[in-house]
């Protein structure tokens, strides 16, 4: 579980929640028709901009990933492929059968090569397998970050909703009040679901496609070298260059200048 989504979330709530009770009521900050506004709003919008599959699916795959870590880090593969490159040099393909990983993309290449599938079969699946599941966690963090878009333009709509009927009802105090709140209320509830919720988790879900991009791309080509009988050490060497300088050493080893 990735505990810093849910710190954040968690943090950022009762940060506003505590400014509300210190401040009043909190019945005075809940306001039917400004969420209407903000969430109807922001659902018609986004369902205008993507396919109904495409939110479907997208939706519930970012929200999982947004609080989900990494299987293992990308110097962490590097070293878990060299010691799968270690017992098919020792051992054979026969010996990948025996093989365990936490990671089912790894654990699907390794059994390619297990099974004898050539090099075109194997780089052709992994690649579509990629490829596939990318497409899809960009498409989550492309709603995540409509939705953001969209909030504070339909709060600025609740806004004004809410003033023309203040406006319209000048000669009636009582109805001021209510109207005014709306309209404040408004834009408040679309700055908190576009900062505190989907804007985050937006950027947060690219970040960790960037992350699996990285991973997936050194799974592939170390599965492939693994197929092709490379030697654990060109194994490791090829696969580091894919890491920043300061990630390619192990701990307390020291890092060339």
């Amino acid at each position: 579980m990735d505990i810093t989504t849910s710190i954040g979330l968690v943090a950022g709530s009762i940060v506003i929640v505590a400014l509300v009770l210190t401040g009043g009521d909190l019945h005075m900050f809940i306001s039917e028709h400004a969420m209407i506004i903000i969430f109807g709003g922001s659902i018609s919008a986004t369902l205008i901009r993507f396919p109904l599959v495409s939110i479907l699916h997208g939706l519930p795959l970012g929200a999982k990933y947004a609080f989900t870590m990494s299987r293992t880090t990308a110097r962490g593969l590097v070293d878990e492929l060299a010691g799968v490159a270690e017992i098919a040099r020792k051992q054979g393909p026969v010996g990948l059968e025996k093989v365990e990983t936490p990671d089912p993309f790894l654990a699907k290449g390794i059994r390619y090569v297990a099974d004898g599938y050539d090099m075109d079969f194997i780089r052709d699946n992994l690649e579509r397998d990629r490829d596939n599941f990318l497409m899809h966690l960009d498409e989550g963090s492309k709603i995540y970050r409509a939705v953001g878009d969209c909030a504070p333009a339909f709060g600025m709509v609740g806004t004004l909703i809410g003033m023309v009927q203040m406006f319209a009802n000048m000669t009636d105090p009582s109805k001021l009040g209510p109207y005014m709140a709306t309209a404040l209320l408004a834009t408040l509830y679309g700055a908190v679901v576009a900062n505190l919720f989907c804007l985050p988790i937006a950027d947060k879900l690219h970040g960790k496609l960037l992350d699996e991009e990285t991973n997936r791309t050194i799974i592939i080509d170390g599965i492939l070298m693994i197929r092709d009988a490379k030697s654990p050490t060109l194994v490791r060497e090829m696969l580091l260059a894919y890491l920043p300088e300061k990630h390619r050493h192990e701990a307390g080893e020291p890092v060339p200048a």
